[in-house]
């Protein structure tokens, strides 16, 4: 166990914590895969009361294997498209979880003069994947259920992520 006042090494899973902050902002590149994701498996995990949002540093476009890997988990995007920052009508979070380094620096640069918590949950990127569709889905699946985990890992809830037969 680590001690309450000892720092995580970077990359490894936040413990989890008492309170659930009221307001999560997920941040990434683009807001095509890694933080609509996750916006969408907070919600499922989190009280509704917990206001919870994703964005992306640039303008994205939606990926398509997105709507595949979340129907295998019962969730779904709706007509929601990828949004950036500027897109948001509230930009104050009481956390804002960044997915990519590009999110993090920019994170990073927004809060310097408020008080905000960032966390930097480094997600792989699934469009490097090649080969058959089988093969790119198992990716994207990857980081749906890599980042079910670290959410059900960070807020005390238990993860629902579809195991790996």
């Amino acid at each position: 166990m680590m001690a309450a006042d000892e720092t995580p090494m970077p990359g490894a899973p936040a413990p989890p914590r008492d309170g659930i902050p009221g307001s999560i902002l997920f941040l990434c590149g683009l807001n095509a895969i890694r933080s609509p994701i996750a916006e969408q498996l907070a919600r499922g995990f989190l009280p509704p009361t917990v206001f919870v949002a994703s964005a992306g540093v640039r303008a994205g476009e939606r990926d398509p294997f997105v709507d595949a890997v979340l129907a295998e988990a019962g969730l779904s995007l709706g007509n929601r498209q990828p949004r950036t920052l500027e897109d948001l009508e509230d930009a104050y979070f009481d956390l804002i979880v960044t997915l990519a380094p590009e999110a993090h620096h920019r994170a990073l640069e927004l809060t310097r003069s408020i008080a905000v918590e960032v966390e930097y949950w480094p997600m792989p990127d699934p469009t490097t994947s090649t080969g058959s569709r089988e093969h790119i889905l198992a990716a994207y699946r990857d980081v749906r259920d890599r980042l079910a985990r670290r959410i059900a890992s960070r807020f005390g809830q238990k993860s629902s992520a579809p195991e790996n037969e």
